[in-house]
C-alpha cells in the first residue's frame, strides 16, 4: 500500500468502482492508508479480493463487492450492500471505464453503447443510488480524461463521453451543493498501468514520455494523491471542479498525432 502520512480519512466508507486494477486499485490503497473503509468492487472477483489482501496485510481495511457497471440493479445492489454494512458512504469514486479505438464513422452501436453504459450512465447510477446514504461532508469524485479537453482521431466514443463527464460533475456540483455534497473530476493523462505497459514498445514509450513537460508518464499513485485530496475534507470549498492530472501534457500544442493520421487516409 502507498505510505501516507495523513489520517484525512479516517472513520470514512469509500466505494471506488473499478478497482481491482490500475487506477481504481491505487485510489483504494491510497484511501485505505489514509484511514478509510474501502469497498473494492469489479467483474474479477480474484482481483478484487487481492486488492483487499493487499490493503488488509498494511494494516488497511477493505472488503469487495463483485458487481458489473454494465448492469443497473448491480449498481443499486452494491450501494444497498454498502449501506447495510456500514450505514453510510462518505466517499464516491466512479472510475469504472473501458476504451474501444473506433472512429464516429466506424463505431458500431454495441461499441456506444458498451462505453457509454459503463463510462457514464453507471456513474449517474452510483450517485443517484449513493445520494440517499451520505452525510453532509460527503464527495463524489468522477474519473474522467484529458482527452476530455483534447483528443485525437479514432477514440470515438470514449473521448466525448470523457467530456461528457465534466459536465455532468458540473450539473451533480449544482444539484447536491445544497446537501452539502461535493463533486469533481480528475482529468488525468497517461498512466502507467497495465494497458500501457502492453501497448508502448521502449522506442514509443520514449516518445510518450518525451512529450510530457514532466518527462515520465503518470502512475497510479499520482492520480490517487490527488483523489484523496479532493475527496478530503481538505478540499472542503472545491465542487464542480475537473483537474488535469497529466504531467502537463495537455499544455503542449502539438504533436504529430495528427498528421499521422491524416496521411494514413
Amino acid at each position: 500500500m502507498t505510505e501516507c502520512n495523513s489520517v484525512r480519512h479516517a472513520d470514512h466508507i469509500a466505494i471506488v468502482t473499478g478497482s481491482t486494477k490500475g487506477i481504481g486499485a491505487g485510489i483504494a490503497r491510497r484511501l485505505a492508508c489514509e484511514g478509510a473503509t474501502v469497498v473494492i468492487t469489479g467483474r474479477s472477483a480474484e482481483e478484487g479480493k487481492a486488492v483487499v489482501e493487499s490493503i488488509r496485510s498494511e494494516g488497511g481495511e477493505a472488503m469487495f463487492i463483485e458487481a458489473d457497471m454494465r448492469n443497473p440493479a448491480e449498481i443499486e445492489a452494491l450501494i444497498e450492500q454498502t449501506a447495510d454494512r456500514f450505514g453510510r458512504i462518505d466517499v464516491l469514486v466512479n472510475n469504472a471505464g473501458v476504451q474501444t479505438e473506433t472512429t464516429a464513422t466506424d463505431a458500431t452501436i454495441d461499441d456506444w453503447e458498451f462505453v457509454l453504459e459503463t463510462d457514464f450512465r453507471s456513474f449517474w447510477l452510483c450517485v443517484k443510488y449513493a445520494v440517499e446514504h451520505m452525510p453532509a461532508g460527503s464527495a463524489i469524485l468522477n474519473m474522467s480524461s484529458n482527452h476530455a479537453y483534447l483528443t485525437m482521431p479514432g477514440l470515438f466514443p470514449y473521448n466525448a463521453v470523457k467530456a461528457g463527464i465534466n459536465g455532468m460533475t458540473r450539473a451533480l456540483a449544482l444539484e447536491l451543493g445544497p446537501l452539502e455534497i461535493r463533486v469533481n473530476t480528475i482529468n488525468p493523462g497517461w498512466v502507467e498501468v497495465d494497458r500501457t505497459q502492453e501497448e508502448l514498445t521502449a522506442d514509443e514509450r520514449e516518445r510518450v514520455e518525451e512529450m510530457h513537460p514532466m518527462g515520465r508518464i503518470g502512475t497510479p499513485e499520482d492520480v490517487a494523491t490527488a483523489s484523496a485530496f479532493l475527496t478530503s475534507e481538505e478540499a472542503a470549498f472545491i465542487t464542480g471542479t475537473s483537474l488535469l492530472v497529466d504531467g502537463g501534457r495537455t499544455a503542449v500544442m502539438q504533436d504529430h498525432t495528427f498528421v499521422e493520421y491524416k496521411r494514413n487516409l
